[in-house]
């Protein structure tokens, strides 16, 4: 019968030796005969127990410097065993096995580790051994059983005078702080916080140098697998006429940004910058599928790197979002509903108190009991934005000038309780439908609906506390949702829409009560991130209209408005106004001015020549300002000359004396 247990199983007693003869004996036994003096002779049945052996095999591991004997209890001697009967060689069995992973055991003979009796460690007798050598034969113990349950302790067991003060130093981290370690424990961290110090260092400058060598890797890859080259203008035409390869207009492009990134050093010699940023357009309008026009408009809004993102978040639908009626219910309660009918959804962010972001539904959203019962509606979080920035107040009059399908005027009236009154204005008739039936739908009482083109309402009515003016535009932030806006818009577009939002601007502004005691304050947001229909009207606006001032949105995050773009210079002020961007604020793009409209100066009459002087030249100033009734009267009648058409009323016959009017204006 082999195996481990057989290897420790208690032979059987061995003769009896004359006790004159000489024998070998082992270390072991060497120690045994010189400790004999202080340890009582074993009797027959002096065999160790189980439990005590048991008690005494984990033997700890600090020990002091002059304890010379192991505390292992060693087996007696072959020549001092006598014949055991069944029951104690039962209990050695027994030992044995319990033992089977201990390293004192498995030492605990050095006949089992196998050694010739020739061996210099067999030699001699017990008085000459010198047992100062016992450090250095324990050192070598544990080493024999790794995978034993004193394998996790260190491999000296005494300690050395260095192994002391570690320890100590060890037991004054592991302890309470005290007067007694508290120099150590400074002194550790002090000299910890050093080398995590120099640690930092080492990396930053392995990064940097790292960052050095992968460029010029990155160099090397190219040139030997396939040197980059760029297209000539007369090789980009000729690509446009065949189907490119996405992945050689993908490589390029990352190419292109990469060498943009670092143009001193790994640009081309001979070619210019503007022939790199030519070819990455080319590419972007290709792959992403915009026109040539938009694809540059865009991408000369951002940084190179930032671009290629900005256009990668266009292929990206915005996360759903629903704003919560907080005229019928609360958002926890809401919430709630909505989980127990399967819906995962969370709050947008701590900017909204009323919109939660919807993951999954195991059920339409647009169709639950709750969104039928006006509880939510359904609206991108940009859209939170401008009602958010406008903050209106109870009992005021508001005007949405430009309202369907309504999500913004309803979200305007559950924040005026249903008090005061708002006025939700749409130039198409037709969107009046889907605006009315959300009013009715979520509730709101103090909602009037009127259908007027936005550029007459100071005429229609006026005096408002408060006007949000979300401006048509060319939804160049709404890509995602909107696909058609990459190729179908131009710059004639561009062109007749800013001249639109100037004028409607400019209308609002005159709509707002400066003698507001509560409001007085104009929003105009778009949803779009052209310049053109964003600072540049926000710019037109304070320009002609001297008694309005830019001011903070209240919106805690969002990008500056530019104050200079490509030549052109703004007002300082238009650094208050917000910007919103797709790929940094996972939202449609947007764009959100605050105005405060006050009251127009009236500078009185001087006895100096120079006060009057002044006063002349800012009443011609704010005589350029307003429209001139009699060049634009004809404009508004064939206005509304155009809309009786729509309607399918009669149109009366212009005057011959308005078309003389215009000849002369024309040969002026």
């Amino acid at each position: 019968m082999g195996g481990r247990r057989a290897k420790y199983k208690q032979g059987p007693p061995a003769p009896l030796r004359n006790p004159d003869e000489t024998r070998p004996l082992t270390k072991r036994l060497g120690k045994r005969k010189a400790n004999v003096d202080h340890e009582p002779e074993p009797t027959t049945n002096s065999r160790p127990s189980k439990k005590a052996k048991a008690d005494k095999l984990p033997a700890p591991e600090k020990r002091t410097k002059d304890s010379k004997k192991v505390t292992f209890e060693p087996t007696p001697t072959k020549e001092k065993s006598k014949p055991l009967s069944e029951e104690d060689e039962s209990d050695g069995w027994e030992v044995a096995s319990d033992l089977e992973d201990a390293d004192a055991f498995a030492v605990d003979s050095l006949d089992d580790l196998d050694i010739d009796e020739d061996d210099d460690l067999l030699q001699g007798v017990p008085e000459e051994l010198d047992l100062g050598s016992d450090d250095e034969e324990v050192e070598l113990l544990p080493q024999k059983g790794r995978k034993s349950k004193q394998a996790e302790r260190p491999a000296k067991i005494i300690p050395t005078a260095s192994d002391e003060d570690s320890d100590d130093e060890s037991d004054d981290e592991d302890g309470p702080i005290t007067a007694k370690n508290i120099e150590s424990r400074s002194r550790a961290l002090d000299e910890k916080a050093a080398r995590e110090a120099e640690l930092d260092i080492e990396e930053m400058q392995n990064a940097a140098f790292e960052g050095s060598d992968e460029d010029i890797d990155m160099e090397g890859e190219g040139e030997d697998a396939e040197a980059f080259h760029l297209p000539t203008a007369e090789e980009r035409e000729e690509e446009k006429n065949h189907v490119a390869d996405v992945h050689v207009v993908q490589r390029r492009m990352r190419e292109c940004v990469r060498i943009l990134g670092n143009f001193r050093k790994l640009g081309a010699k001979g070619r210019l910058r503007s022939e790199y940023v030519e070819q990455l357009v080319s590419d972007i309008a290709s792959y992403y599928g915009y026109n040539d026009f938009l694809a540059e408009k865009l991408f000369q809004l951002f940084p190179v790197s930032e671009a290629i993102e900005f256009f990668e978040a266009n292929e990206v639908s915005r996360p759903v979002t629903i704003r919560t009626n907080t005229l019928k219910t609360r958002r926890r309660d809401l919430a709630q509903a909505l989980i127990n009918r399967g819906v995962n959804l969370e709050p947008i962010g701590k900017w909204t108190n009323v919109g939660l972001q919807v993951f999954e539904s195991s059920v339409p959203i647009g169709a639950t009991p709750e969104y039928l019962s006006g509880h939510y509606m359904l609206q991108a979080a940009s859209s939170f934005l401008p009602v958010i920035a406008l903050k209106p107040q109870p009992n005021e009059r508001v005007l949405d000038m430009a309202s369907a399908p309504g999500g913004k005027t309803t979200h305007i009236a559950a924040l005026l309780q249903n008090t005061g009154i708002v006025f939700a204005n749409d130039a198409n008739k037709a969107r009046t439908k889907s605006l009315t039936a959300n009013v009715h739908r979520l509730g709101c009482k103090n909602v009037v609906v009127c259908s007027y083109d936005g550029r007459e309402f100071p005429k229609v009515m006026g005096g408002f506390d408060r006007v949000l003016l979300d401006a048509p535009c060319s939804g160049t932030g709404v890509i995602s949702k909107d696909s058609s806006v990459k190729v179908n818009k131009s710059e004639r577009d561009f062109h007749l829409l800013s001249h639109l939002q100037k004028q409607l601007i400019l209308c609002a502004i005159d709509s707002v009560s400066p003698d507001s005691k509560t409001g007085g304050f104009l929003v105009y947001s778009t949803c779009s991130v052209t310049v053109d229909e964003n600072e540049a009207v926000v710019d037109y606006a304070l320009r002609k209209r001297p008694n309005v001032k830019l001011v903070d949105t209240g919106l805690g995050f969002g990008r500056d408005g530019f104050t200079k773009y490509r030549g052109k210079t703004f007002h300082p002020s238009v650094k208050l106004t917000k910007r919103f961007y797709p790929h940094v604020h996972n939202m449609d793009g947007f764009y959100v001015a605050k105005f405060k409209v006050e009251k127009r100066a009236k500078i009185k009459a001087g006895t100096q020549e120079a006060g009057s002087t002044n006063a002349v030249d800012v009443d011609e100033q704010q005589g350029d300002v307003g429209f001139d009734s009699d060049e634009d009267k004809a404009f508004i009648e064939e206005g509304k000359r155009i809309q009786m058409k729509a309607k399918g009323l009669r149109v009366p016959r212009r005057r011959q004396s308005d078309i003389a009017g215009k000849v002369v204006k024309a040969a002026a």
